[in-house]
């Protein structure tokens, strides 16, 4: 049984740094992309960025560039987000996913090529 859990979110004020973790478990980790996901009522859930399963390739939505940074331990089975500078508008519920690290091949993986996801962690950043 896949699980991945979330963990980390919580009220901070703009301009804060936060770390999110993913830990994950029944599934062969270190040969799986991972991602971040976002979503705030009412809208799609949105990128935010992925790593690929060796740790050496990551890419990043515009919104988070240069703010936020992921990474992941190959061996904890848990996967990063650090977030600088945070911003009001990057209040939301944060997700990650998972997805066989071969599809990177073929570019940026689609929304519904993510298999499993986690059940989210509330990030708020007050202004």
């Amino acid at each position: 049984q896949v699980q991945l859990v979330e963990s980390g979110g919580r009220l901070v004020q703009t301009g804060a740094s936060l770390s999110l973790s993913c830990t994950t478990s029944g599934l062969t980790f270190s040969t799986h992309a991972m991602a971040w996901f976002r979503q705030t009522p009412g809208k799609d859930r949105e990128f935010v960025g992925l790593i690929a399963w060796s740790g050496g390739i990551t890419h990043y939505a515009d919104s988070v560039k240069g703010r936020f940074t992921i990474s992941r331990d190959n061996v904890k089975n848990t996967v990063f987000l650090q977030m600088n500078s945070l911003k009001p508008e990057d209040t939301a519920v944060y997700y990650c996913a998972d997805t066989p690290g071969w599809r990177l091949r073929l570019g940026v993986p689609q929304f519904n090529e993510w298999d499993y996801w986690g059940q989210g962690t509330q990030v708020t950043v007050s202004s």
